[in-house]
């Protein structure tokens, strides 16, 4: 071998051993900060496990769910329900689609729980029978069946959760414009203007549709909320931190089918790379799309065109 044959593979080798070395620093650091995460996780759950009169859920049930693993996104089924009475499943009322790309972009979906669908095995209903019906599982293949959209993982939370999980991540209240004044049927009065909503404040402004617009401006709103839940808890400093711990906080009052790992994992990807990004919004039926109908066993529904709100929710998602 030459003296310059020498030089080069002497070159060639110490380059190797860089890249070698910067390889392996960045391992440590990715698995440091999802472990550092993973702790502080851990961390929000004793929090929560302290404030034991606010945790409503002990644990997720065992629930049937067939997940749709999508190559470069994670689509979640976002529920919010009644609490259960006499043992019986309640109907959903809000119906959400969750997703964040491989790309670090989200987007939010609302499907209105009146939106006249085919059920497996019910014939035509409204949506949020569904779950009454067949628990999640068959909400998933409602939405499958009518949008063509799988369905990897699952959240739900019912009303009393959610005002516990609030005030416990936000003691001081959620930043909210409230539009109009409010109070028929949410158990509280809103006034209008800029305020800090506590969690039973913040499910009335959430839950309010005794207006002229009814679902439609609900909806609206329960996108608004959850944009400035996101937007509160990305206040907090560190950003391997928060999100962790606020994923730990809110587990106890949730039922869900992610693993912690997957939590910990999502939720500081999403801190670290996405936390910029504006959340996509979307509404189903969309205007134009559906017609008002009564159906005797029924009642009050939106009668969708199916095929055209099923291809401007694939093209918006996809």
């Amino acid at each position: 071998m030459s003296r310059l044959d020498r030089k080069k593979a002497k070159k060639k080798g110490k380059w190797k051993k860089i890249g070698i070395f910067v390889t392996v620093a960045l391992l440590c650091l990715v698995l440091s900060t999802v472990g550092y995460g993973y702790y502080q996780y851990k961390k929000g759950m004793e929090l929560a496990a302290k404030n034991k009169n606010s945790i409503i859920v002990d644990s997720p049930k065992k629930i049937e769910f067939k997940s749709v693993d999508i190559p470069n996104k994670t689509n979640v089924l976002l529920l919010g329900v009644d609490a259960h009475k006499n043992g019986e499943r309640s109907r959903t009322d809000s119906i959400m689609i969750l997703q964040y790309t491989k790309n670090h972009e989200t987007k939010l979906i609302s499907l209105m729980r009146d939106s006249y669908v085919s059920i497996p095995g019910h014939g035509n209903q409204k949506l949020n029978a569904a779950y009454s019906f067949g628990g999640v599982e068959l909400l998933r293949q409602t939405i499958q069946e009518n949008f063509g959209i799988g369905l990897e993982y699952y959240s739900i939370i019912d009303f009393r959760s959610f005002e516990k999980m609030i005030d416990v991540i936000a003691p001081q209240g959620i930043t909210v414009d409230v539009e109009k004044s409010m109070s028929s049927h949410i158990g509280v009065t809103l006034q209008p203007g800029v305020q800090q909503l506590h969690g039973k404040e913040l499910l009335g402004y959430a839950r309010f549709r005794h207006d002229a617009r009814g679902d439609f401006d609900r909806v609206a709103r329960q996108q608004k909320v959850l944009n400035a839940i996101k937007n509160e808890v990305l206040t907090v400093k560190g950003i391997t931190t928060s999100v962790p711990k606020t994923l730990g906080l809110i587990q106890p009052y949730i039922q869900t089918n992610f693993s912690s790992f997957d939590l910990v994992k999502l939720g500081t990807d999403f801190m670290l790379r996405g936390k910029n990004n504006e959340i996509k919004t979307l509404r189903i039926p969309q205007d134009n799309t559906y017609v008002p109908k009564r159906y005797d066993n029924v009642g009050e529904v939106l009668e969708l065109d199916i095929e055209k709100n099923r291809e401007i929710l694939q093209s918006f998602l996809n």
